[in-house]
């Protein structure tokens, strides 16, 4: 048996500008549908690829490709194109397919392997980033908050069993994605830890975007630090890096008060020159009152990354003389290396005093210091 490939780049791609599909546009040494392409070519596990080009274009693709590619003309919608992609499959040897959009050109091969392993117990899978921005509805002038935590932004490639999605695909008509069909026939879908580097082509601005994410680059780690201050008001715990710690006062704050990961995120922040967490979040803003501070965290970690920089340790330390941090620590680690995808020898979490010194030596709040270190973004080949 064997795993097949399908990339879809059917697409005029017109909001790309340049007057070329977003598919043909230079993206580095290569176009950006290429690099899907190699992608697919050099995992051990995908045995096939299919690319699916506009109708009456195949002549133009076939010179760009590796000669072992399958190209075959799309229909009129995205639909009609991945149907044709399946039908160039080996309809006996093929088990698995990952059906890919050739404008997200972030293709790793980590990715590949996550999402072939995701089928084991599945009937599809598909790569998502957790939705990290307020939502707002409108309604005839009227704007209410929606709830964002089970909401996320699904990827591609999204990988199936490739009989149940031939046989789902027959049934369909015109689909947002493919998955949306496996849900149709009440199959099991899968959601993994998606990247920013899958990021959809869809305007010009989007092309550098990528740009600055996969181009090589020999820039050296960046340092940033961030410091922050809260004062206690009467309560009943503190929240440190998420977690929750029992006392007879809390941080005052327009959020959550979570003064460690308000230093960390300022500490990131800095060091992808992008100003500070009061910039991205005015505590004059009504919507941050009270929201949990991940919010602050996790954005400032996938802004870093939109602009070429992935967080690859950091360091915090908290100052107080109440209450006790250490017993929290690793429970305050675990809540930072979930929010920042960091593995926990990459965290660092210290509290010390100021030897009864200053507001802090008198209890009167809480202080906290970080440093980010952060490296370029590099795609794995």
């Amino acid at each position: 048996m064997s795993n097949a490939a399908i990339i879809v780049a059917a697409g005029r791609g017109e909001r790309a500008g340049a007057g070329v599909p977003k598919q043909l546009r230079q993206l580095g040494d290569r176009l950006v549908f290429q690099w899907s392409l190699k992608a697919f070519a050099a995992h051990d596990d995908i045995d096939q690829t299919v690319l699916v080009v506009p109708s009456g274009e195949a002549e133009t693709y076939i010179p760009l490709c590796p000669p072992t590619t399958i190209i075959v003309e799309g229909g009129a919608t995205r639909t009609e194109s991945v149907k044709a992609g399946l039908s160039a499959c080996d309809p006996i040897r093929t088990q698995a397919v990952l059906i890919h959009d050739a404008a997200r050109p972030g293709l790793t091969r980590n990715m590949i392997s996550a999402l072939i392993s995701a089928l084991q117990d599945a009937d599809a899978a598909a790569p998502a980033l957790k939705v990290s921005d307020a939502l707002k509805r409108q309604d005839h002038g009227r704007v209410a908050d929606v709830d964002r935590s089970n909401l996320y932004r699904v990827q591609t490639p999204q990988a199936f069993g490739f009989e149940m999605i031939s046989a789902a695909l027959a049934k369909a008509e015109d689909l947002v994605d493919d998955l949306a069909a496996i849900e149709a026939m009440g199959g099991t879908v899968r959601l993994i830890d998606g990247d920013e580097r899958l990021g959809k082509i869809t305007y010009s601005d989007d092309l550098k975007t990528l740009e600055r994410l996969l181009m090589p680059r020999n820039d050296p780690p960046r340092l940033g630090t961030g410091f922050d201050v809260h004062a206690f008001e009467p309560g009943d715990g503190v929240i440190l890096c998420g977690v929750k710690i029992p006392y007879d006062k809390k941080l005052a704050g327009h959020s959550d008060a979570d003064v460690a990961w308000h230093a960390l995120t300022d500490a990131i922040l800095g060091a992808a020159a992008l100003g500070d967490i009061g910039d991205h979040f005015p505590p004059s803003d009504p919507q941050w009152r009270g929201v949990d501070s991940s919010v602050f965290l996790r954005h400032a970690v996938d802004i870093a990354r939109t602009s070429g920089w992935v967080l690859s340790s950091c360091d915090i330390t908290v100052i107080c003389e109440a209450p006790k941090v250490k017993p929290h620590r690793e429970a305050m680690r675990q809540a930072t290396a979930d929010v920042t995808g960091l593995a926990l020898d990459a965290i660092s979490v210290k509290a010390t005093t100021t030897e009864g010194l200053g507001f802090t030596g008198r209890k009167e709040g809480i202080a906290a210091q970080a440093s980010a270190v952060l490296s370029p973004v590099r795609l794995e080949e």
